[in-house]
């Protein structure tokens, strides 16, 4: 056999790009209002709740009540994603990058979009005439605490049946609900686990979870869960959101755009561009509720 056969063996190359495995599509964004937005800043009123009056008697004057106003600020943020293929090195490749970079950061920012929902959620909202008064999120009252138990000693616990069930009851009480109007639990891979490990194995709940966790259903408990990586985490603690579609307000002032240009400056390489122009604000305190979860619990 001849010992130079080996330079006639052939090497085989793809002709496609692989794209590592990453959140494509904006998970967050159909469970929020969407305004259109025609500058920095739009301003959304709010009335408060008024009380219904005994009628002093007949013929008895008028008694008038001041309905409250209030107001919140909300803020486009830009983004971008941009990025040179050098004509040359296109020259040289089996497969054109071009629609993998326009791809990958097309996700890129619809993964920005759902960072914004979030921070928005249980961030800092403007309030006032003009905006300028800061509101932080009412963490007194909206929030469950990482080492919440419906009794028995605290102890910290990922997401668990109990963190559940306290949560609708504060959506109950506060009234945050309109009848029929979804509910949204953003959550992370660990805390569906958490619930598979803490719910009894003979429990009716448990076939729910499971499948919850096959994708055949999405709610639970009256909740409809989404599935994010993104959410923050401080130490072993993740937060948790839960709220209704009328919670958070994400206006739009430019959708996402792409452009793919040949730059005459940059000796034609091609330049991959993709913005949008967007910004969330939470509407209500009491439409949100955190649940901390101790993720190594």
């Amino acid at each position: 056999m001849s010992q130079a056969i080996s330079v006639a063996l052939v090497n085989t190359y793809r002709s496609n790009i692989e794209i590592q495995f990453q959140q494509k599509m904006s998970r967050l964004r159909p469970t929020v209002m969407q305004e259109s937005q025609n500058a920095e800043y739009d301003y959304y009123d709010r009335i408060g709740p008024v009380e219904a009056m005994d009628v002093p008697g007949r013929h008895s004057d008028t008694q008038y009540q001041d309905t409250p106003h209030s107001r919140r600020r909300n803020q486009t943020k830009p983004k971008f994603f941009a990025d040179l293929i050098d004509k040359r090195d296109k020259l040289r490749m089996l497969a054109d990058p071009t629609s993998s970079y326009v791809q990958n950061a097309v996700m890129a920012l619809n993964r920005s979009i759902d960072r914004q929902i979030i921070v928005a959620a249980s961030g800092v909202a403007y309030s006032g005439k003009t905006g300028e008064t800061s509101t932080a999120f009412d963490a007194t009252n909206q929030r469950i605490a990482v080492n919440y138990v419906e009794s028995g000693s605290a102890a910290n616990s990922n997401l668990t049946i109990g963190k559940l069930r306290q949560a609708k009851f504060m959506f109950d009480k506060s009234e945050a609900v309109e009848d029929g109007e979804a509910i949204y639990m953003i959550v992370s891979a660990s805390q569906v686990q958490s619930l598979l490990r803490t719910t009894e194995v003979t429990s009716a709940d448990y076939n729910s979870v499971k499948a919850l966790v096959r994708g055949d259903i999405d709610t639970f408990l009256g909740f409809t869960f989404i599935r994010s990586e993104l959410l923050k985490k401080v130490g072993n603690n993740r937060t948790v959101i839960a709220y209704p579609q009328s919670a958070i307000t994400l206006g739009v002032a430019e959708d996402m755009t792409i452009e793919v240009d040949r730059l005459p400056g940059k000796h034609y390489s091609v330049q991959v561009y993709v913005s949008l122009d967007m910004g969330a604000v939470r509407m209500w305190e009491p439409k949100i509720v955190e649940i901390l979860c101790d993720e190594t619990a």
